[in-house]
């Protein structure tokens, strides 16, 4: 095998390692912008965030200005979950999020049974 024919090899498999790369990542921001439109979906519920309440269109512009502070530390819905989505970065108390008929859930419980039913629905 000659030299060019080892780097034309070697440059093709960089290539197709770095589109399986870019899938995966542009898979995992579809779980996140799905999980964001799922909380900016729901008619009546209060995002509630530090004791204050929040509509669904501030809870999900918050949540996108968090994603987009958080960087490259978020490279799955998990990790949006989990640095984002969970609790509070500056104080460390827990969000919620309160349906409009009244019951009351921590946002992660909800993120994470929102990814799950996703997974489901693609097997």
């Amino acid at each position: 095998m000659t030299k060019t024919s080892v780097i034309f090899i070697v440059s093709i498999l960089i290539m197709v390692v770095g589109v399986c790369g870019h899938a995966q990542d542009f898979s995992e921001m579809t779980k996140i912008r799905y999980l964001i439109d799922s909380i900016e979906a729901l008619e009546g519920a209060k995002f509630i965030r530090n004791g204050r309440e929040y509509d669904a269109q501030a809870a999900s512009s918050h949540l996108r200005l968090k994603l987009k502070a958080a960087g490259a530390r978020v490279r799955t819905a998990e990790d949006f979950i989990k640095f984002c989505a969970s609790k509070s970065s500056i104080t460390g108390k827990p969000y919620f999020i309160r349906f409009g008929e009244g019951s009351t859930i921590k946002s992660e419980v909800f993120f994470r049974h929102k990814l799950q039913k996703l997974a489901e629905n693609k097997l």
